[in-house]
């Protein structure tokens, strides 16, 4: 952007230094000397599409576009669910704070919180609760389904496919089927998330159960959400199997703090898919496959390798002086948003602590206490706000429950269902919703010359694709290799040559 040299903010000021008239901005194009107007919405964001409005002339159709890869200051909704201010190292979900939240309400009371905007009486909780808990049984076909997995299936990949399999099993709830207008009705909306937050813990476990071979166990509706999930998980033939309360207490909050978090990647997939009005299980399934990535939910892990890697708290100081002289990456630390302590940190701290008081301590949790505490007294790390992030503590958590860390994602992808199908009723109920179209800064070729493919002689500039091969290819190469020889001799008129006189190396 380039020829916008001129950007000034319009407003005078009063006495307190502060804005007190017109709240715009106005911009010339310093090619054409055109100047905009532009109205500052909320004191901080402007409507992009206003930029369209310096052209070079009438052909110019665009006008100006915005170039934010990664989406580093772009607003792409306007939402009432999750406040993170990272300034202040606070997050909020509808305004209430999340330590106050974490300290008096269950996972599924946050949930209600998130999806319908406010908290729930004592009788409007218990009939939220009892309909999604009679929600958590799957059907015997998705389970079938499930059971044909590869015994060594990565969790997630299971999940993901299982939840996108459910759109298969409810004919009215699909909008390609019923029609664009299908989630008008209230009665529907609500009949999937109770689906989609009843059936996600039976899914989830199931995929832990046939990672390790063991039979799938079906839900109770004698436990509360985390304590079902932990029985189906871990149950072998009691009849009276309950965890360990504390156990599920400290999943509780670690849902509760991983429930919604803004715009990040995933829910920000769920509303892009989401925004072509399909049904919400594939929504939910395409978000779970962007929380699947490694610098979204898989980050956790990276700390416990982080952790492994060093050893032994004595190797602390020089870690961080190769972190200083960016030969290693400090993992768990800094956030995009948070310019202090991620709050959710400053809680699994704690949650940590009861949980390796009842299943015991582990090096690496003496590593990752001595090493924040050697970080935060390092100015090196203080001056650039490197602190503590959720990621932190969740996988040493985790760890210590005696989950694997490729059921870390998992975790995660269970209580952000809620967030992200608190995001999609919001995006659902905005009257300028409009499908998600991102657009493009090209700079490729433009008026090539069509070349039919007998008359392309010269290599291409592209070069050949590499890709790398199975052993158990090796006959069939070998004798493609063969056979294509033979081709050529042929075509050529030369002699065509005996399989068993040729040896072939092997590629």
């Amino acid at each position: 952007m380039s020829g916008l040299s001129n950007i000034k903010v319009n407003g005078e000021t009063n006495g307190n230094g502060n804005a007190s008239h017109k709240n715009t901005l106005t911009v010339t194009d310093n090619r054409t000397g055109k100047t905009v107007e532009i109205k500052i919405d909320a004191d901080y964001v402007i409507n992009a599409t206003d930029l369209k409005k310096l052209t070079l002339g009438k052909e110019d159709k665009n006008g100006i576009m915005v170039f934010d890869p990664a989406f580093m200051n772009t607003a792409v909704a306007t939402s009432k669910i999750t406040l993170v201010d990272g300034e202040k190292g606070e997050l909020r979900y509808r305004g209430y704070k999340i330590e106050d939240l974490v300290e008096n309400c269950s996972f599924l009371e946050v949930a209600y919180l998130l999806i319908n905007g406010e908290l729930p009486t004592n009788k409007q909780l218990n009939d939220w609760e009892n309909k999604v808990m009679r929600h958590t049984y799957i059907h015997e076909n998705l389970v079938e389904q499930m059971k044909t997995f590869r015994y060594d299936a990565h969790p997630m990949g299971m999940l993901i496919s299982s939840v996108a399999a459910l759109s298969t099993f409810y004919e009215e709830a699909n909008p390609a089927l019923k029609g664009p207008d299908l989630y008008r009705n209230q009665n529907l909306r609500n009949k999937q998330i109770f689906r989609i937050l009843g059936k996600l813990p039976t899914i989830a476990a199931c995929a832990y159960r046939h990672r390790i071979g063991r039979p799938y166990n079906s839900p109770v509706n004698h436990l509360n959400y985390t304590e079902n999930f932990l029985y189906m998980m871990d149950r072998l033939s009691e009849s009276d199997y309950r965890p360990h309360p504390r156990l599920a207490k400290a999943l509780d909050i670690c849902f509760i703090l991983h429930a919604d978090h803004e715009m990040n990647c995933s829910t920000a997939a769920m509303r892009h898919v989401g925004s072509s009005l399909v049904d919400p299980y594939t929504a939910v399934a395409c978000a779970a496959g962007a929380l699947y990535g490694p610098l979204h939910g898989g980050a956790n892990e990276g700390v416990l390798h982080m952790l492994e890697e060093i050893k032994d708290v004595s190797n602390i100081p020089q870690f961080l002086k190769d972190v200083k002289a960016k030969k290693r990456k400090l993992m768990g630390f800094g956030h995009r948003i948070y310019k202090n302590y991620d709050p959710r940190a400053t809680i699994l701290k704690k949650v940590a602590a009861d949980v390796f008081d009842l299943c015991g301590r582990t090096p690496l949790y003496e590593i990752a206490v001595e090493l924040e505490a050697q970080a935060l007294k390092d100015e090196y790390f203080v001056t650039r706000l490197l602190f503590p992030n959720v990621d932190f503590y969740s996988g040493l958590i985790y760890q210590a429950m005696g989950f694997p860390t490729d059921m870390f994602p998992v975790l995660f992808s269970i209580p952000r269902a809620a967030g992200w199908l608190a995001h999609w009723i919001e995006m659902l109920d905005d009257p300028s919703l409009k499908i998600f179209r991102p657009r493009q800064k090209y700079v490729g070729e433009t008026d090539k010359e069509f070349v039919p493919l007998s008359e392309r002689i010269e290599e291409p500039k592209t070069p050949n694709l590499p890709m790398y091969y199975s052993a158990y290819g090796v006959r069939r190469s070998v004798t493609h290799k063969w056979k294509m020889e033979q081709q050529h001799l042929k075509e050529n008129g030369g002699e065509v040559m005996n399989f068993s006189e040729r040896v072939y190396d092997h590629e």
